[in-house]
């Protein structure tokens, strides 16, 4: 077994069992299944959406950057790839993580919401086809979905010529807080809630209540919600059903298939 598959077989079994406990704190009658509806469509998920990722992070980063240093430079720097270039890449690393992450969230906002109201919404409707909503779904996302997003916020990082290796530091808690809003808990961060999605943030974001459709866009700061209209987090209530009208299909290969059929097409 290679390094790369054993790291995520161990982080996968730390989740889960760490998970599994939070889970054991709630009620008995709030708990979920562990082989709730939908387990093995994210299981297959988590074997291959992880590996995809750290296959396509490096790529997406050479694919958009490689034509820029051409155009700048007129060559292929592996170094401009590690550490950028201009005035920027001169900043601390701290202080360059901090703008990656501030530019990477609100480019993720706005194209969160053209997921959702553009012809990509047929690829963002596979992750938000799960109907019981935990931990496990963090990771049912189109490869598609997942490229364009990559794409779309790696590109101004690098052109504005920030060093990819500034945000290498907390590329792992802003994986694990991906993963954490799915959970199933009732968690909002109290007074925080409005500065750091948590896990009620997004799981009204995953509701299929006609109140709360195509709310909660940010990944990161619902600040950008309230800014823009988008934050839904009622006090005192939580969202009891989730999922999409679009017919997607159950399994991953039907799935991954979807957006490109003639259902998928009409969605």
């Amino acid at each position: 077994m290679s390094a790369t598959v054993l790291s995520l077989v161990v982080g996968f079994v730390a989740l889960l069992t760490g998970f599994r406990l939070i889970e054991r704190l709630r009620p008995k009658h709030q708990r979920m299944r562990i082989l709730r509806r939908g387990f093995w469509t994210d299981l297959a998920y988590w074997a291959c959406t992880p590996l995809t990722a750290r296959l396509l992070t490096p790529v997406t980063v050479v694919v958009v950057l490689a034509p820029l240093a051409l155009l700048i430079y007129g060559r292929i720097d592996r170094d401009l790839i590690l550490h950028g270039y201009g005035p920027v890449s001169r900043k601390p690393l701290w202080v360059q993580g901090i703008g990656i992450v501030l530019v990477a969230e609100i480019v993720g906002y706005w194209m969160h919401r053209a997921f959702h109201s553009t012809w990509l919404w047929k690829f963002h409707a596979v992750h938000h086809s799960s109907v019981e909503l935990d931990w496990l779904s963090a990771v049912r996302v189109h490869p598609f979905d997942d490229a364009i997003a990559k794409l779309a916020a790696t590109a101004p990082i690098l052109v504005l010529g920030f060093a990819p290796i500034a945000v290498a530091g907390i590329i792992p808690v802003l994986t694990l807080l991906a993963i954490l809003v799915h959970a199933h808990v009732d968690w909002d961060w109290g007074p925080f809630r409005g500065v750091i999605a948590s896990p009620c943030f997004h799981r009204w974001h995953h509701t299929d209540e006609a109140a709360a459709r195509d709310m909660n866009f940010a990944g990161l700061l619902p600040v950008l919600d309230i800014l823009f209209g988008t934050y839904h987090m009622p006090k005192g209530m939580r969202p009891a059903s989730f999922g999409t009208q679009t017919p997607v299909p159950d399994g991953l290969l039907g799935q991954l298939a979807f957006p490109f059929t003639r259902r998928g097409r009409v969605s």
